[in-house]
């Protein structure tokens, strides 16, 4: 009944070994917003939004999902990113995307309008650095 505990030994061992170990880096680091948003653009996270953006206009999920999954590789062969596609490139994938498509998959919209839980929309954020703060108010009660 014991072979199960060390596992878990194991883990909690190798978790207190990272902890320095990120705290030196995070307090070290350097963001570089440019950096990080290109590498949002290249990693199609607004792919989500554009199959969002086909279906407020009307077209079934099903079909804007597939519409969405040909651009998607078109961009990968063109090498760009979606909301690089110009408005004649974006309508050999659909008739019905019109000029608005750049505000609705912009990836700063991306990040506004996910505001659930674990979300990167601001408010989501400080919501999960609140209740990180008050885990760790917890653990310091016990």
């Amino acid at each position: 009944m014991q072979e199960d505990k060390e596992a878990i030994f194991n883990s909690v061992d190798t978790v207190k070994l990272c902890l320095p170990i990120f705290t030196n880096m995070l307090d070290t680091m350097k963001i570089k917003k440019a950096n990080l948003y290109n590498a949002a653009k290249g990693g199609f996270t607004n792919a989500t939004d554009m199959a969002d953006y086909l279906v407020k206009k009307g077209i079934p999920f099903r079909d804007s999902h597939a519409i969405t999954g040909h651009m998607v590789a078109y961009c990968i062969e063109k090498n760009k990113s979606i909301e690089e596609l110009n408005l004649d490139e974006l309508h050999t994938f659909s008739d019905i995307i019109e000029k608005d498509v750049y505000d609705a998959i912009s990836l700063e919209t991306c990040v506004k309008e996910r505001k659930v839980a674990g979300g990167p929309a601001r408010e989501s954020v400080l919501a999960s650095i609140g209740s990180g703060r008050l885990f760790l108010e917890s653990l310091s009660t016990h």
